[in-house]
């Protein structure tokens, strides 16, 4: 399968409090959380997986760490957040279907194998854990059919939470980037995805990995759980 993968990283990450890109922070196995998203890429999609990073603060650094990998950048990284990322990288990517992921996140290779089927089929979907409902993080509800309803940090009543690592297909990619273009600066992905399933109809699924590990690094606790997971 020739997939077509995207890692945001264009944000600056200061609450990490780090001087590189967020995504170029080394963890206890001496691997950046970059090079085990790309790692973690190729073992479930091989060798002609096309891995594009969306770049803004220091690109530079992350470009001459991956030099083989494919770049768009978001010069407005201090001014948007990433739902403009994800835009840019959509509109660079042709017109198959797209995964994506927040570049700070630490995860079990096994998820991506898990999201293969999803894939083939063509099916959007958002990875989720359902172990958890943090009010901080990005949570979700379902409708009557099994379908994401609702996908925000203001949910209520969630049942679980997104873990930043996401698939559209290529039928729903269209719609994705109309709702994206519309959203504020400084609204998050999920915003985009929400508004095209509330008007367009788009049907999201939620797979859950809540067994196996994801970690969004944001702060330096998330950084030491990551590390205990990978130990």
């Amino acid at each position: 399968m020739t997939i077509q993968t995207v890692i945001l990283a264009a944000g600056m990450g200061t609450r990490l409090g780090r001087a590189l890109p967020k995504s170029l922070t080394t963890l206890s196995d001496g691997r950046t959380i970059m090079q085990q998203q790309h790692e973690n890429i190729r073992a479930a999609f091989g060798s002609d997986a096309r891995i594009t990073s969306v770049v803004g603060y220091r690109a530079e650094t992350i470009i001459d760490a991956f030099p083989h990998a494919d770049y768009v950048h978001n010069e407005r990284y201090d001014q948007t957040n990433t739902s403009k990322s994800l835009l840019r990288a959509l509109a660079a990517t042709g017109r198959g279907g797209v995964l994506w992921m927040n570049g700070d996140v630490v995860f079990d290779p096994r998820v991506l194998g898990r999201a293969v089927s999803m894939i083939e089929r063509e099916q959007s979907f958002v990875t989720v854990n359902t172990a958890q409902v943090s009010d901080e993080e990005v949570k979700y509800t379902l409708d009557e059919n099994g379908f994401v309803a609702e996908l925000s940090k203001t949910v209520v009543g969630g049942v679980g939470e997104a873990v930043g690592i996401n698939y559209i297909s290529r039928h729903d990619k269209r719609v994705l980037a109309q709702q994206l273009q519309r959203v504020d600066d400084q609204d998050y992905f999920e915003r985009g995805i929400e508004l095209a399933i509330a008007e367009n109809g788009v049907r999201v699924a939620a797979m859950d990995i809540s067994d196996l590990y994801a970690v969004e690094v944001d702060f330096a606790e998330d950084l030491e759980r990551a590390n205990q997971v990978l130990s």
